[in-house]
């Protein structure tokens, strides 16, 4: 077996070591987890230099490889201010009350037994990662604060940014030894070991792109929480308030085109579409998006300012300036169009109309669905989370940001006298 960034250790081994360690951070107290926290935020601020010195590095491996695009070297770019958001967002976990041990429910049985549910940790992440560094350090305090310990797996793109803010914390006093490993990113099978490691990892997240995303879900045999794209929409209601429809669409697709909350799609409903989609369309390409559309769209767009929208661009998710449109007839085409081609992840309408809100509300099967804002609000912090893991698409365990209470389990405190069945 290969030998991986920690020295000699293999995969297995440090699979191993996460494993050990994992009950040593359960028993963390929450003044223990803050104080780790306080100087791992610390260690960061102070490591600044390194870490920008590491990352210059990937980014310079970056610019020499074709196949990544400005999408994904936004991501992996560190500067001073990234660095010191990372820093500001550990103190923010720090800060957010301590999930474990909370008491979810309590009652006693007519035979005296007093029973209760608590909230416990997970035991032993594992997180598969693209190119986004800053994931490293929201994993960690996250896992940390919820007494997990970590097992990192990122790109090869990202590996030396990683390896140096890895080697920052876990020499910080007070993280368990083995609570924290990074696995090489340049070992093609450390991936497949992680997600086969049933019995040493609790739980497998997959963070990147619908590649990424659909082989763990695949193949692994641990269980997997699913952190899904981000093909979002807007569809702006014959009732909608167009200004506002403005300043939500170029938000949702322009302030940062390369993440998953951002809007891909927007659809527009036949009674406005002949003033609303030359409107809109001249302002998107005002802010330099791509765009393209359906023929009704195209129709009342400029000659040549709209390509022509094929099936696979309904469910494309762009991950950069470029957005298709389409008129609909009513808000229950809109619906249906959405649940067909979204990925559960965030889709919004623009209305005054509030029984057609509550309809698309209450009909939109996704993740988050928002009446009059942006889809980018659908983050961790936004919410008031701290830090997140990412985004869950999926139903069973947790949907939506999934922060510190979604990376605990239960288990039920039983308190007798001596009672026997």
């Amino acid at each position: 077996m290969a030998k991986l960034a920690e020295g000699a250790l293999t995969t297995r081994a440090m699979l191993e070591r996460a494993r050990a360690a994992a009950p040593g951070v359960a028993e963390l107290s929450t003044a223990e987890k803050n104080g780790l926290l306080t100087r791992l935020a610390e260690a960061i601020e102070n490591g600044a230099e390194r870490i920008l010195a590491a990352n210059r590095e990937d980014m310079v491996s970056s610019g020499r490889n074709p196949e990544m695009d400005e999408a994904m070297r936004d991501r992996l770019l560190l500067t001073r201010e990234r660095v010191t958001a990372m820093a500001v967002g550990v103190r923010e976990v720090a800060l957010l009350p301590d999930p474990v041990g909370e008491v979810l429910a309590e009652w006693e049985r007519p035979n005296g037994l007093r029973i209760r549910k608590v909230r416990v940790p997970l035991g032993v992440i594992g997180i598969i990662y693209e190119a986004r560094p800053n994931v490293t350090v929201d994993t960690v305090a996250l896992a940390l604060k919820t007494g997990n310990a970590v097992v990192l797996r990122g790109s090869k793109e990202a590996a030396a940014s990683n390896q140096c803010l890895v080697e920052i914390m876990a020499g910080v006093g007070g993280v368990p030894e083995g609570a924290i490993h990074l696995l090489d990113s340049g070992n093609r099978d450390s991936v497949r070991e992680l997600i086969e490691a049933r019995g040493l990892v609790d739980v497998i997240i997959p963070r990147g792109g619908a590649g990424l995303i659909t082989f763990v879900v695949e193949n692994s045999v641990v269980p997997v929480i699913e952190t899904g794209a981000g093909n979002c929409h807007i569809y702006v209601d014959e009732a909608a308030d167009l200004k506002m429809a403005d300043e939500i669409v170029i938000n949702a697709k322009t302030q940062r085109p390369s993440v998953c909350n951002a809007a891909e799609k927007l659809l527009v409903h036949a009674q406005i579409a002949a003033s609303y989609v030359p409107r809109i369309a001249a302002k998107l390409r005002e802010h330099g998006v791509e765009l393209r559309g359906d023929d009704a769209a195209r129709r009342l767009s400029p000659p040549g300012t709209m390509q022509a929208a094929t099936e696979a661009d309904w469910g494309e998710e762009y991950l950069r300036l470029c957005m298709a449109i389409r008129v609909v007839s009513s808000l229950e085409e809109a619906i249906t169009h959405i649940n067909r081609y979204s990925t559960k992840h965030s889709d919004a309408i623009v209305t005054q109309e509030e029984a057609h809100a509550r309809r698309f509300l209450r009909a939109v099967d996704s993740a988050a669905v928002y009446w009059n804002a942006s889809t980018r609000f659908s983050d961790g912090a936004e919410f008031g989370f701290g830090a997140e893991m990412g985004i869950s698409t999926q139903k069973l365990h947790c949907r939506g940001p999934f922060a510190l209470a979604e990376l605990t389990s239960s288990k039920y405190e039983v308190i007798g006298s001596g009672q026997i069945r």
